[in-house]
Order: structure tokens, then sequence, then C-alpha cells
């Protein structure tokens, strides 16, 4: 089924240009002036391998009387209310204006995913209004040229991400979807168990050898009037002790699984949990995003349950410092003890992992984080953090703006995610932040081609006859002071003053080389009688 796309935004920002770039022709006009597009135009075109209908609109005005423009935004509205999806198209030239900012509120208030696109990054111009568009709180912006055709990748990918959440939606709202719960762990860990526990029927093959589950099995369950799907996967063992074809394709399959799952989790033996390949596991559920659960099963072979479980959760917390606060759950999957925890631990997780902040919540937490613990001066300036926002969510995802942000310590933005941790309670969910700086995209392109009215750093010309007279002079005074010194002894005219401080006489013979001194005459013993 074709997915439909309402290509939105204020007046002369390249919608039509866009339009005919993704139906592959030109079917709508295409002119400088704003306002050409009055009414919606419908077509199809393909993205990829996603199918799309196509609805060109006016040019957005904030307007609602009875004039052209109102009824131009009425129809703009009904485009928005028939799509699947909007397409909303700022002009990255001219960064956002007030009128895209009054769209991106109507955006908001209507339940439809938007794709927020910055057209006109070609060259360097763009660059700022792509990074400004962040502003909008409409997550992060694809920066392409519909002139030109750049960028059609990274649309592509952000209009798949919501074809692809669209096709689970058909069925029922995000509450009737499924949690996607994969169960990984090393071989003979119980994790066919817990799954034959958890829905109440024997319904995987489980035993006491190593190995018998070899492919991701999907469960569909229900849990507390939530739908769940299970997948329990092959045990992952280390990679230098696969060697079988079978094994190797089972264990791409389980790292597959990973990868579509929403939350992680990993079942590790009670009696020695935390193996190397445990934690490697842990952290590639945490490099691909996902919510994790830590499960200690066969629980009931340990005598002093209390002491050991504290003593796991501090190795836990010591191993793996980037998923600090990460639930762990001690059970038995034979007895059914402690198996009321785990779901409950699994549904926290899963509603931290889809936590959005408000942007002003956030820029709030950022001005008390950065006052509690000033960001370092590197190389004797101090880097200063201005704005935050977060991107999306699964994992949450966060963008901070700052000067000079490519000198951000690793040690602060670890800082960073630890506060936001602690202050928006979410523990153990992977968290990115990004830092980004503005730069200023017409700087590096004067040193380079030297034109306009580029300055030296002591505020001379580089360029022009002033520039060229002054780097002559300074050519020529270079060439004099290294020219040989002239020798000594050289016949001065007559009349010419010596300059102060050169040696004269006696002492200029001194300092010529091969000249020795004469003998000074010895005092007599007996001094001169006067006359």
């Amino acid at each position: 089924m074709a997915l439909k796309l309402a290509i939105v935004g204020r007046p002369n920002v390249g919608k039509s240009t866009l339009f005919n770039r993704l139906a592959g022709r030109k079917l709508a006009i295409v002119d400088d002036r704003p306002g050409v597009t009055r009414d919606r135009r419908f077509g199809t075109g393909r993205l990829g391998d996603i199918d799309l209908e196509l609805i060109d609109t006016a040019g957005f005005e904030d307007v609602t009387d009875e004039s052209l423009e109102a009824r131009m935004r009425i129809q703009t509205e009904r485009a928005i209310d028939d799509a699947d999806v909007a397409l909303f198209v700022i002009d990255a030239r001219e960064g956002v204006t007030p009128l895209d900012q009054v769209f991106a509120e109507i955006l908001r208030r209507r339940d439809k995913p938007v794709v927020l696109v910055a057209n006109k990054v070609e060259g360097r111009q763009g660059e700022d209004g792509a990074l400004e568009a962040f502003r909008l709180g409409l997550g992060e912006p694809v920066p392409i040229s519909a002139e030109h055709g750049e960028g059609m990748a990274d649309l592509y990918a952000a209009v798949a991400a919501i074809a692809y959440d669209g096709d689970e939606d058909e069925d029922g709202d995000e509450a009737d979807k499924p949690i996607r719960l994969a169960i990984v762990g090393r071989p003979n860990a119980g994790k066919s168990t817990l799954v034959n526990r958890l829905i109440g029927e024997d319904r995987l093959l489980t035993g006491p050898e190593a190995g018998i589950t070899r492919d991701a099995i999907p469960v569909d369950w229900t849990w507390d009037g939530r739908k769940v799907r299970l997948v329990d996967t092959a045990g992952l063992r280390r990679k230098a002790k696969v060697h079988e074809k079978l094994e190797k394709l089972s264990t791409q399959d389980t790292i597959r699984a990973i990868t579509f799952a929403e939350i992680v989790i990993l079942v590790m033996d009670a009696t020695h949990p935390f193996e190397i390949q445990d934690l490697q596991i842990a952290d590639l559920v945490e490099r691909e995003g996902r919510g994790l659960v830590f499960v200690l099963a066969k629980w009931d072979l340990i005598a002093d349950p209390q002491a050991v479980l504290a003593e796991i959760v501090e190795e836990a917390q010591r191993q793996l410092p980037q998923l600090r606060g990460t639930p762990i759950v001690a059970l038995s999957a034979e007895t059914g003890r402690g198996l009321d925890k785990l779901m409950p631990a699994v549904s926290k997780v899963h509603s931290d992992w889809s936590t959005k902040v408000k942007t002003r919540d956030l820029n709030d937490w950022l001005a008390m984080a950065t006052q509690r613990h000033p960001p370092p001066a590197v190389g004797g300036r101090r880097i200063k953090p201005k704005y935050m926002a977060q991107t999306k969510a699964r994992p949450p995802t966060f963008v901070l703006f700052a000067s000079r942000a490519d000198q951000l310590p690793e040690s602060y933005r670890r800082y960073l995610i630890n506060s936001l941790r602690e202050s928006f309670d979410l523990p153990g969910v992977p968290i990115r932040v990004t830092v980004k700086s503005n730069k200023n995209p017409y700087a590096e392109g004067e040193e380079k081609a030297g034109q306009g009215s580029a300055r030296s750093p002591f505020g001379e010309p580089t360029t022009g006859l002033k520039a060229k007279t002054r780097i002559a002079a300074s050519t020529k005074a270079k060439a004099g002071a290294a020219a040989k010194p002239k020798p000594y002894g050289k016949a001065k005219p007559q009349g010419a003053k010596a300059k102060p401080g050169n040696p004269r006489g006696r002492a200029a013979k001194l300092v010529r080389p091969g000249v020795k001194p004469k003998r000074a005459s010895r005092p007599s013993s007996s001094p001169r009688r006067p006359r």
C-alpha cells in the first residue's frame, strides 16, 4: 500500500521542487516567486522501495479571514488530515522564521507523524539553518537539496522509519502495539525454560543439553492486557569458540533479534553471573540502543540470596558503568520464584526507553547542571553550552549546541548523561548526547579564496594594492636581513660620524680576526722623579 505524503511549509521553500523530485518528472510549476502553488496537487512517486502518494500544497499563511491566503491555508490543513506523513519543509538558507514556528505548533497539535526537512543546504550556506531547525521540536531535521537531489538517502531513512512503524499501527493504537522482547544469553542459561514458564505451556524444547535452540523463535503472548512478542534466541558463545557453520548462522540470527527488539532480557546463570561473554552481550545491547533487563536464573541454587544479590548489584555497577541502574531480577523458572517481578521491570524499562522530555524542562536542567559543574576551559577559553533539545526517543537522543563543541571532553559528556539519568529518572536506559556548534559558513571560504575584506590576525588587509606593497616591503626587508655583513675596515666617507656603540681605535683592532694585541710596557720599578 502506498504511503500518503503531504509536502507542507511556508511559501517559496521548495515544496514543488521536492514534489517533482519525488514524482520523477516536472508535474508542478516551479518559480522563484512565492505563492505559485495555490491548489492541492496529487501525484505518485517512489522513494527507494517505498511507493508514495504525493500531495503538493500551497504555502502556509497565518491568516484566518475570508482572503485567498486563508482559503489556501484551509486546503493545506485538509492535506495534512488526509495524509499519513507530513513532510515539513523549511528554507535552510533563511533559517527558522516566525511563520515556521507557528506552522510547527499546528503540526504538533495534530496526531500525524512529521518529517522535518531543511531544504537548500547545497554548499555551506544552509548548515546554520539546518542546525537551527532543532528549535522547532519536531525531531532531527533532514538536510537535503531538492534542486540537486542531495540528501535523498537520509530522507528515505527518515520516511522508512515512519512507514515501518505505520505498518504496525494499522491494526491498533500505540497501546495495542506488542512489546518486542528478545531473551538472550549464553548457552544453557535457562532462556527457553523462562519462556515456557511465562506463557504457561511447554512451547519450546528444553533440556540439560546446551545449544538445543538454534533459531530465533517468536512467541505471541499477552501480559496484563498488553500484547508481548517474546523471541527466544540461541545461546551466544565467544567468537573464538564458534567454528561450525550452523552455529554461526544461529549467532547471526540472535544478533538480528537484538537489533529488531525493543527490550532485551539478558539471562545469566546465578551461580556464575557477569562473565566475559555476558558483559559483551550487555555492551552490544547498549550500543544497539535497546532497553535491558538482567535476569539471574536458577536462583533456587543460591544458599545466601541477599548477600549474593548485593555483591552482584555492586559488580554490575562496576563492570558496566554505561548501564548504571539497569534492573536485576533474581528468579527461578523451575519453581516460579520471583517470576512476578520480571514483567513489571520490563514495562518500566520500556516506558523509560520511550520517554520524551520537554524542551523547556531540558534547558532548565542544562542551566542547573552547568551551574553545578561548569564545563572545563580548553586552551584558556571556556566552552559555553547554549541550548539542548531531544531529537527522538527509543532510545532517548539529545543534541547539545555549544561553542567549541569539538573540544568538549568526553568526561564532561558522560557527566551530562549521568545527570540526565538522575534528574529525569532514566536508570539503565541507553542515552545518546550529540554535541554540535554553530559555525560561520563563510569563514573557511574566505581563507581559501582570499576575496572580500579578509584581514590578517593583526588587522591588516591581505588583498589589494596595500597588501601587495606591504608584502613586497616585508620580502625586501627579510632579504636585507639575510645578506652578508659588511667587512670591517672599509673606508668611510669623510665627515661620517661613527655610530654609537661601534668600537674605534685599539678596540677595533682587537676585535679583528688574527690580530694580536701588543704587550703593554711594564712600569719601571722606581718612579720617575719630577723635573
